[in-house]
């Protein structure tokens, strides 16, 4: 099995969420989207395709349920939903870096928050969220004019 879905089964029974067939299944799909974010409509239109019996009720019960126990990022973009494998569970507090061509998502470790409560005196921080965007270093490459040979 996969180191990153090895985690995930631990995280699940540490907690005592059952492994269930459909559990089981979703890791084994978002653990492909660990550097893309994915719309929760394409996860809830794959598990139902898996098993036809699921209910949206359900995949988005264990979706929140995965968030919360630190497995799961989602966003809010436009009108819908995004969901990201979170698999680095060693640094759950990161940032990101999202290419604007190709999707890909970079985590960044270094936090800046420090920087901005120095300019907030008085006023208690609860929460932030911090994404940077851009091109990834392959959409830049491939932008860069070819050298005349």
């Amino acid at each position: 099995m996969n180191p990153t879905i090895e985690q995930a089964v631990a995280i699940l029974r540490r907690n005592q969420l059952k492994i269930t067939k459909q559990r089981q299944a979703l890791i084994d799909y978002l653990v492909t989207y660990q550097d893309h974010y994915v719309a929760i409509a394409e996860v809830d239109e794959h598990m139902r395709g898996l098993f036809p019996g699921m209910s949206h009720n359900t995949i988005y019960r264990n979706v929140k349920e995965f968030e919360a126990l630190g497995l799961l990022e989602l966003k809010a973009q436009a009108k819908q939903t995004l969901v990201k494998y979170q698999c680095d569970f060693k640094h759950q507090h990161h940032h990101h870096f999202i290419c604007s061509n190709c999707g890909k998502v970079q985590e960044l470790e270094a936090c800046p928050l420090d920087a901005f409560e120095d300019q907030l005196p008085g006023c208690t921080i609860t929460g932030h969220r911090i994404e940077f965007y851009g091109l990834c270093a392959d959409c830049t490459a491939e932008l860069k004019p070819q050298s005349a040979k």
